[in-house]
């Protein structure tokens, strides 16, 4: 079965055509043109901005000419990250689809329904000939996944409506009415190389096919940091056997919890047999921890590899691995104010070795309270700047607080409850969303938040859920059939 034999028909072959479309983050010309085209071929008035967001809209069913005009939204890009042994061109590449029993997943790639089918429902309504609407505007904004920038650059007028149904949650029967803010800190420490000591042998630490995840809303799952347990495991081998670093590698895109993680390291001839047998004892006792939380099959191992020249010098190279142990990651507060709810966290994303002699450390925080993301910012910023890393700061962006007295909110749940005969889940989410920024722009919004049901999105084993997709598009259009009358 393919997906255009899914049901509803329209969504589906529309999400089809979405996942023909390269679009990873900062790289959506050719999302940004087919989306162009799309509204070209089906006579849609489309406006395009200065940051590459594209706007959509369409007239009334005869008769509603005077409801108000209805922002249905949705963001452009998709993370791009595949399995390790997966050949997949991003910029180039379609995303290949599989229908896999109730759920569509992606061949050993992200699917991309994060939030290409926020985009797809989002189209469908503007062609479905069976909706009863008032003006409709469509919104796709660009790189929502690295720095809202869509959002952060969206101008005033370029859409005109007081009611906003954002298409990117990830859970049918949730209606989110809020979400954190965030921060990216990056640090970056210089490195110089030394020669290699006498007599040593080299060898690749490996942390592989963890879950990974979305750094909002997976965080709080207990699942392994890639980042964090290899460099745990660096700073205990190294009481046992001393160690010296040459290369260093893991995660990421920022909002993804690290799945990989690698370093090449030297130990004497004489200390290979304890640092091997704690190697062995690592990786039972790590797979032993994360056995609930994790894949069956994830990875630690220690190999031999060939000697390098050089390896980073010592005082850097340990004072690095320190850090990135005690780094902060995970959880970092619950809120007091909503039960259940995340309020603070941080996720040591990636570090990399930059060809121009320096170590970059990624980390992302994410909180409810604003003063609680910069506080955790700062912290990572102390913590590495101690260690003579300089440190800025990338991306940050408001949370969305909720609104009380929404009204669109209020139509949501009438909705809900109507069609499914319970109520739905009104919740406020760890994960980030465009939404507090277009408070700001526009003070009057009133907006909600839903979508189908998505799983371990931001990594390979996202999928979609496919009966949610159908029940998703249903609620859409009794929503906005709803605020027409």
């Amino acid at each position: 079965m393919k997906i255009t034999d899914l049901q509803p028909k329209l969504v589906w072959e529309i999400f089809d055509e979405i996942t023909k479309v390269p679009r990873p983050t900062h790289h959506l010309d050719k999302m940004k043109a087919f989306l162009v085209d799309w509204a070209k071929r089906h006579d849609i008035e489309c406006h395009t901005d200065e940051v590459g967001n594209v706007m959509m809209r369409v007239p009334a069913t005869p008769g509603l000419e005077n409801a108000p005009v209805v922002i249905l939204q949705g963001h452009q890009d998709m993370v791009a990250e595949k399995s390790g042994d997966k050949e997949h061109d991003f910029f180039n590449d379609p995303i290949i689809t599989v229908v896999d029993g109730e759920w569509v997943r992606a061949d050993g790639t992200t699917l991309g329904a994060d939030n290409g089918m926020g985009c797809a429902t989002a189209m469908a309504c503007l062609v479905d000939p069976e909706l009863k609407h008032g003006p409709l505007e469509a919104l796709f904004t660009v790189d929502e996944e690295q720095g809202l920038i869509g959002a952060n650059g969206l101008q005033k007028g370029f859409v005109t409506g007081d009611i906003l149904l954002n298409l990117d949650s990830e859970e049918m029967g949730q209606l989110v009415v809020g979400c954190a803010g965030g921060k990216v800190t990056i640090c970056r420490l210089p490195y110089t190389k030394e020669p290699v000591p006498a007599s040593a042998e080299f060898f690749k630490v490996s942390i592989a096919n963890l879950k990974g995840g979305h750094s909002g809303m997976e965080i709080g799952l207990g699942r392994a940091n890639a980042n964090q347990q290899l460099a745990r495991f660096l700073w205990e081998a190294n009481r046992v056997a001393p160690l010296e670093l040459g290369e260093i590698d893991g995660g990421g895109l920022a909002n993804a919890i690290p799945r990989d993680a690698m370093a090449v390291v030297a130990v004497a001839r004489e200390d290979v047999a304890a640092f091997k047998e704690y190697a062995a004892e690592f990786n039972a006792m790590v797979h032993k921890e994360f056995e609930a939380a994790e894949n069956k099959d994830f990875i630690f191992e220690v190999t031999e590899v060939k000697p390098l020249q050089e390896v980073i010098a010592h005082d850097t190279a340990h004072r690095l691995i320190a850090a990135l142990f005690v780094c902060p990651n995970g959880v970092q507060g619950m809120s007091a104010a909503i039960e259940g709810l995340i309020e603070t966290s941080d996720n040591l994303a990636s570090v990399k070795m930059i060809a121009d002699g320096t170590i970059e450390i990624t980390v992302h925080q994410r909180s409810s309270v604003d003063s609680r993301r910069d506080e955790i910012a700062d912290r990572v910023s102390a913590l590495f700047g101690m260690i003579g890393a300089e440190v800025t700061f990338d991306d940050a962006y408001v949370g969305w607080a909720p609104n009380p007295s929404s009204k669109v909110l209020k139509v949501a749940e009438e909705s809900y409850r109507d069609i499914f005969k319970k109520e739905a889940k009104v919740e406020a989410l760890h994960a980030g969303l465009e939404c507090g920024l277009f408070l700001e722009k526009m003070p009057n919004l009133d907006m909600v938040s839903f979508g189908p049901t998505l799983k371990d999105i931001h990594s390979p084993g996202e999928k979609a859920n496919i009966q949610s997709v159908q029940d998703f598009y249903t609620l859409l259009k009794e929503i906005i059939t709803r605020l027409a009358k």
